[in-house]
């Protein structure tokens, strides 16, 4: 079948190459009997590539029936899937059919097949290599013929090595793989499927079409869309339905996304050629933050030094020899001797001693905290720009994500 005729058929929006591959496949699968096994991340749309190979495949005129598996509870899966016999337990009033017996002839698609228990995995693996199922309560096996189809959102190969998931189950599933892409990897699909789904919402609810800027498309196609097209769709429908402005901005999209994206500032490279390099946000923060850490050791250092040279000066004798200053300190080029140092003031000296050594005031350490300065300095800086978060961030030489997290963090 033709991909785009396939693609307008099941409404599928995208011309990325890894959907246009998994289509091909599906499309070239459904023609076998093949079991099927579909991989993928919730919300990539797992349940239509099944309706894809069960309707263009020899069974199409046969019950396509659905199943989540992991929607079952594990005392009432057995019953589901294979059925059960008047009286077998307690409530089972008349005999039922199970999916299986319910699909015959037709395909039975198990969404998230990696949520079945082992006890259940075994029973399957049966039905996959005999097309027999036992009902629960009876003895007799019954013959079906169903062609499986099988979906997971789940690492089966992580599974089977912690023991959660049967390796023989994944290769008789496993006969042939289809994988779909994440949202996040069809970066150029995303405005075609918010333009389809706005159209979509519009007809619905009677209303004007909404619309994006070119930054608020930039913006879509970097966030990471962990709920894929699910997630996409539930966005615009709540833009569609709560927005009076048509023309959707970044700012509007971040109300409803809570997103920053990651950006990355330029920096040089110390002591080499002056070539572009990058550093993140949260680098530049600790940095600071360092700093903030080694100016307060400093000026302990020096608060020391004023004070040991005003004891000299006096003629008060050191209660202990001067330590030398840390190696990252900026004095690496004073060297202290420890020994007695005499100092013999001039008569006419030692009245102004205090002017002579006004010019060693030194400022006391910051009695506040890192965390407390760093409050400080975002609150000063929001303030002086009206509460405006880029202005502030760019004074503050900080990214405006690294900022709004900060403004979380200490509750401003």
């Amino acid at each position: 079948m033709d991909l785009q005729q396939l693609k307008l058929q099941y409404d599928i929006v995208g011309n990325d190459p890894k959907l246009l591959m998994a289509l091909s496949k599906a499309a070239q699968v459904s023609a076998t009997d093949l079991s099927i096994l579909i991989t993928g991340e919730s919300g990539v749309g797992k349940d239509v590539f099944s309706k894809i190979i069960h309707d263009n495949g020899p069974r199409k005129h046969k019950k396509l029936v659905s199943v989540n598996c992991g929607a079952i509870p594990e005392g009432t899966i057995e019953s589901e899937l294979f059925g059960h016999i008047k009286g077998s337990f307690t409530g089972a009033d008349k005999n039922r059919k199970g999916y299986f017996e319910e699909a015959g002839g037709g395909t039975i698609f198990l969404d998230e097949v990696g949520e079945l228990p082992l006890s259940m995995q075994v029973k399957l693996l049966r039905v996959l290599e005999n097309g027999e199922i036992t009902p629960v309560g009876s003895s007799q096996p019954i013959k079906v013929d169903v062609r499986v189809v099988a979906a997971t959102n789940v690492n089966l190969i992580q599974a089977i090595q912690s023991g959660r998931f049967r390796e023989d189950l994944y290769y008789r599933l496993n006969q042939i793989t289809i994988n779909i892409p994440p949202l996040r990897e069809r970066v150029d699909d995303i405005p075609l499927l918010f333009k389809k789904f706005a159209s979509d919402f519009a007809d619905r609810y009677h209303m004007p079409l909404v619309t994006l800027t070119d930054e608020a498309k930039e913006y879509l196609m970097k966030y990471p869309w962990n709920g894929n097209i699910r997630e996409l769709k539930n966005i615009t429908e709540q833009v569609s339905v709560l927005e009076t402005e048509r023309k959707i901005s970044r700012a509007i999209l971040q109300n409803y996304l809570n997103y920053v994206p990651e950006e990355r500032m330029p920096a040089l490279v110390e002591g080499g050629p002056q070539e572009a390099n990058t550093i993140t946000d949260r680098e530049l923060l600790l940095k600071a933050l360092n700093m903030g850490q080694m100016i307060n050791e400093m000026r302990s250092e020096i608060n020391s030094l004023r004070q040991a040279v005003t004891q000299l000066a006096q003629g008060i004798p050191l209660s202990q020899p001067m330590q030398e200053p840390a190696v990252h300190q900026p004095f690496n080029d004073i060297t202290l001797i420890n020994h007695p140092v005499q100092v013999i003031p001039h008569p006419a000296e030692q009245e102004p001693q205090e002017e002579e050594f006004a010019e060693l005031e030194i400022v006391e350490d910051d009695p506040l905290g890192l965390d407390e300065r760093e409050k400080k300095a975002i609150m000063t800086a929001l303030e002086r720009h009206n509460g405006q978060r880029r202005k502030a961030a760019k004074e503050l030489h900080i990214s405006e994500r690294t900022l709004y997290r900060k403004i979380k963090t200490y509750g401003l």
